[in-house]
């Protein structure tokens, strides 16, 4: 049999400490009412100077009346992409409690149209998001401009 000093087990295992605090006060948090409301709010949050330069990825995080509790901005890229990983927009989900999200994202070239990579992640999340009962309810790809809504084009 294997002697431990069992006392001194508690320094090998990490503590997780989940933590989610939202300053906003509920009167004063904002209402998703339609897709331009997520874009006027996500282009107001949007590193202006990077929007024609490199893709980004932010994710809007909403309670039951569609207010919003808060904004990730999930990941930076290059031109041409960015790597967006659905445990880490999920799990920040589960963590502020959230019960919607609506993903977004930004086209350098100017284009909103969706590209085959866009439909497939906005696929896997939407599909990840029904095994833990939150909702996708829009993935936005915006441009300074213009924005196109797989929500209001019926691809959810």
């Amino acid at each position: 049999m294997r002697q431990t000093a069992t006392r001194h087990l508690w320094q090998y295992v990490a503590e997780i400490e989940v933590r989610y605090a939202n300053p906003i006060p509920k009167a004063d948090r904002l209402t998703i009412t339609s897709s331009y409301t997520a874009y006027d709010i996500l282009l107001a949050h949007w590193e202006r100077e990077h929007i024609d330069y490199r893709e980004q990825f932010l994710i809007l995080y909403l309670n039951r009346a569609n207010e919003v509790l808060g904004l990730h901005r999930h990941t930076s890229g290059g031109i041409a992409g960015v790597v967006v990983e659905s445990r880490h927009i999920l799990g920040i989900a589960l963590k502020a409690n959230a019960s919607g999200i609506i993903l977004s994202h930004n086209h350098p070239s100017g284009s909103t149209i969706p590209s085959d990579a866009d439909r497939e992640i906005t696929r896997k999340i939407r599909d990840a998001c029904k095994l833990l009962d939150l909702s996708l309810l829009d993935h936005i790809i915006l441009t300074k401009e213009n924005y196109y809504s797989f929500a209001d084009e019926g691809q959810l």
